[in-house]
């Protein structure tokens, strides 16, 4: 799936700002490589691409249109005359990349952040103002396809409302006039920071996902940092110190340490120490890192395996004045297992008898390339983990097996294939047409199934692309019930290219492509492209599929249908469908954590539907106290099930240990669909007994006669 590039999105938003005398943003400018990767990626894409574009002025229009939307999607910066200046330009920047001249995007984004900074200061002048919360009047929180604003003062007005809001939030939340005063001034002020970091790489990255995505919603042009990024989640590995860090108030701030990680191990750090400076070695000289971007201090802290880096930490909870002390760490090589498999065991009443259910969560297709090209017998996978845990769920004797792949959104082909050979040993798994239209079936060759009990897939809107490959050659197979959502509908195949070997570059200088190159196609013939995976048994999920999924994207290719492979159906699910749906129903109408859970959708889809919150503080308490009442009686229901309601803050504003006891309390909550997908596998299994006691009985009774 597609890789994000993340701009200050809600707080968007080109005059100098009357209400405060603040520096504009420096203006940033392109540097040579880049305009020379842009140039070599569109002689590359409109070449190779599985279905090429040409570089021309439609595709112009469509790239100025998204960079745009990306940096303006809520459409309160930018005024229509704005809009109306770039426009000029909408059909030179196919002309531009070709001649190797990025001015357009450039002069649009230092626009933008100009527009960011007037805003923010806008913003921070309204909160000396006292609002009249009895007034009759809402805040659109849906302005992405809105008209841009046509004056300064229907700007005004939308950002008046949306400091409104804020403040209303936090009102609600407990907070006094003077505490909302500040964490808002706050809020605005660490927005406009933010503007003031922007480099001339983020805007390239930025220009390039608008270019990349309007030839393909999965192909992507992947920088240095975010190749990086790329290439640690596909190993579930890096070198560093095992901290997961977060930027808090300037400062680059632990927010965990990586059991058996080097800065667990030193014993000298701890969660909520603030790194305020970076040395490399034992004697290189320290850099103060106040005020840097957390991923540049994430740089300065990777390296190679065995080398030293120092870090100036200022303990957590401490004064800005306090006393510093300086950590020396031997940087080594951080298995990221909360990204690997891992399993569970639920144990699920069915009549007179419970069933063990183990559960093995998956969230990516990893795999570690580079060690496998190397000769690596021990690389890491994602179908060497799960065949392992397999093994161990054998040897506890669990009665099926059920696969979460929700949020997954892929990863490596190849291990999507092994995955399912785990469970049906050698045939078939998926067809690939490439853009020549030639077709090859790519299969599963393990001697044996791993497992050969029941097993269940569950899924959701973000299951994606290796993971629908998988459900599907699943369910192609009859090999066992895909439960949830329709899934993502990717069906396309992408490669990553390194623009820097195609002209044989000595250093790093051009980044990465991720191109579509294939489509496949399920063994049936048909394909998950745009229709997704559909389940066997559904689930309610909580996804909008206008604005998530294949069918949200506007250039997305269609769906399609080859011949069917050469493959034999077990179908062992098929007839036991209609037990299982019964079952389901009949369990799902009497549960109420089902029930609570279907209400909390139906609540959600409404108010999207809405589009708009009001701005009246004693009708949102109405709906507050009817939201309160609700979660008192399912927490005396669930025995003690947090409570914590909208307490209008970012996570940043909380301190850190309310903000991870948050987070721990939503992991810990009840995952009522996972327990009803169990509850359907413990089915499934009792079923599958059933029949087979039915045939054993058959079977005697023939042999006496």
């Amino acid at each position: 799936m597609r890789i994000s590039y993340v701009f200050l999105g809600a707080f968007l938003a080109i005059v100098q700002s009357a209400y405060a005398e603040l520096a504009s943003p420096p203006a940033l400018a392109p540097v040579k490589q880049q305009a020379q990767a842009a140039q070599l990626s569109a002689k590359f894409l409109t070449r190779f691409s599985y279905k090429p574009v040409p570089l021309d002025d439609a595709l112009s229009a469509t790239i100025m249109d998204r960079f745009i939307e990306s940096l303006d999607p809520d459409r309160m910066l930018f005024l229509q005359a704005d809009i109306d200046r770039f426009m000029s330009d909408r059909s030179e920047i196919d002309d531009a990349i070709k001649r190797r001249d990025l001015r357009i995007p450039f002069a649009i984004f230092n626009g933008y952040g100009k527009r960011v900074a007037d805003r923010m200061n806008y913003a921070r002048s309204l909160l000396k103002e006292d609002f009249d919360f009895g007034a009759q009047e809402d805040y659109s929180v849906r302005r992405d396809k809105a008209p841009w604003p046509q004056s300064q003062a229907e700007r005004d007005e939308l950002w008046r409302k949306r400091v409104k809001s804020d403040w209303l939030r936090l009102k609600l939340g407990g907070k006094t006039d003077a505490a909302i005063r500040e964490t808002l001034d706050k809020r605005y002020a660490n927005a406009l920071e933010r503007v003031y970091k922007y480099k001339s790489d983020d805007v390239f990255q930025a220009f390039m996902n608008a270019y990349t995505t309007s030839v393909d919603p999965h192909t992507d042009y992947f920088g240095a940092t975010a190749s990086a990024d790329f290439n640690i989640a596909m190993k579930l590995s890096l070198v560093g110190i095992g901290a997961v860090l977060q930027e808090r108030d300037d400062y680059t701030t632990i927010r965990e340490l990586v059991p058996g990680g080097p800065a667990q191990l030193s014993g000298k750090l701890s969660v909520g120490d603030r790194i305020t400076g970076v040395g490399q070695g034992k004697q290189g000289a320290i850099k103060e890192v106040v005020g840097t971007r957390v991923d540049e201090v994430v740089q300065m802290i990777r390296g190679k395996k065995g080398s030293v880096v120092r870090l100036d930490i200022l303990p957590a909870d401490a004064g800005a004045d306090a006393t510093h002390r300086v950590v020396t760490l031997v940087r080594d090589k951080i298995s990221l297992e909360k990204q690997a498999a891992q399993k569970a065991v639920l144990s699920v009443k069915v009549g007179d008898a419970t069933r063990k259910i183990g559960v093995i969560t998956l969230p990516a297709f990893y795999e570690d390339f580079e060690a496998r090209g190397k000769g690596d017998k021990d690389y890491r996978s994602a179908s060497r983990d799960v065949e392992k845990l397999l093994r161990e769920l054998k040897q506890e004797k669990v009665d099926s097996v059920l696969i979460d792949v929700r949020n997954n959104g892929g990863g490596s082909l190849d291990e999507a294939i092994a995955l399912t050979g785990l469970f049906i040993g050698n045939g078939p798994v998926v067809q690939q047409r490439d853009s020549d239209g030639k077709v090859a079936v790519r299969s599963a060759d393990f001697p044996e199934p791993i497992w050969t009990g029941p097993v269940g897939v569950l899924i959701n809107r973000g299951s994606a692309s290796a993971s629908e490959i998988f459900a599907a050659a699943i369910q192609d197979y009859g090999r066992g019930v895909i439960i949830g959502e329709p899934s993502f509908g990717k069906g396309t195949v992408q490669t990553v290219v390194d623009l820097d070997q195609i002209v044989r570059n000595s250093k790093p200088e051009f980044g990465e492509l991720k191109v579509t190159i294939a489509q496949f196609f399920r063994i049936n013939g048909g394909t998950t492209q745009l229709r997704g995976v559909a389940p066997d048994i559904s689930l309610p999920g909580l996804s909008d599929p206008t604005s998530f999924g294949e069918t949200s994207y506007d250039n997305a290719l269609p769906w399609a249908e080859i011949k069917p492979a050469n493959y034999a159906p077990a179908d062992t699910v098929r007839a036991l469908l209609p037990a299982l749906q019964s079952r389901h129903d009949a369990r799902a109408e009497s549960d109420p954590d089902f029930q609570r859970l279907l209400k909390d959708i139906a609540d959600m889809k409404a108010l999207r539907e809405k589009g708009v919150v009001s701005l009246n503080e004693a009708e949102r308490r109405r709906e507050l106290t009817a939201q309160e009442s609700r979660l008192k009686s399912r927490a005396q229901a669930s025995d003690g099930e947090d409570t914590t309601g909208d307490d209008g803050l970012n996570a940043d504003e909380r301190s850190l240990s309310a903000d991870i006891a948050l987070e721990n309390a939503r992991k810990n909550a009840k995952d009522v669909l996972l327990h009803e997908a169990a509850a359907i596998l413990a089915d499934e299994a009792d079923l599958q007994g059933g029949v087979l006691k039915a045939a054993t009985k058959q079977s005697g009774n023939k042999a006496g006669k």
